[in-house]
């Protein structure tokens, strides 16, 4: 995964997890509340990104309980999950600061 940049999903659910293991609901709220509620993943959809980034080795399973008779999962960031956080975090910065100089620029002519 390292090289290519990260589906904006993909990069929110990394977001919500680098500040503390989670469960899958508490994922999806997260994911709403960073993005201003404009991504809104259904359970299919993060699942299958957890899944995804498992197999990467980028999360892991933290702990898992039992609530309401239900299997609550936690997922944790693994190191390699949060160098590739920052690698994007960081080149995400680097083309927002160029978008915005050559708007600066174009405003000036």
């Amino acid at each position: 995964m390292t090289g290519v940049p990260l589906r904006e999903p993909t990069f929110l659910v990394l977001t919500a997890l680098a500040a503390e293991p989670q469960h899958g609901y508490s994922v999806l709220e997260d994911v709403r509340r960073i993005s201003d509620d404009r991504v809104r993943l259904q359970a299919g959809t993060l699942y299958g990104i957890l899944d995804r980034l498992r197999v990467d080795g980028l999360i892991e399973v933290d702990r898992e309980e039992v609530v309401a008779s239900r299997l609550r999962r936690y997922y944790r960031l693994t190191v390699p999950g949060r160098d590739l956080l920052s690698a994007e975090t960081d080149r995400l910065h680097r083309n927002a600061a160029a978008a915005d100089r050559r708007l600066r620029l174009a405003h000036t002519r």
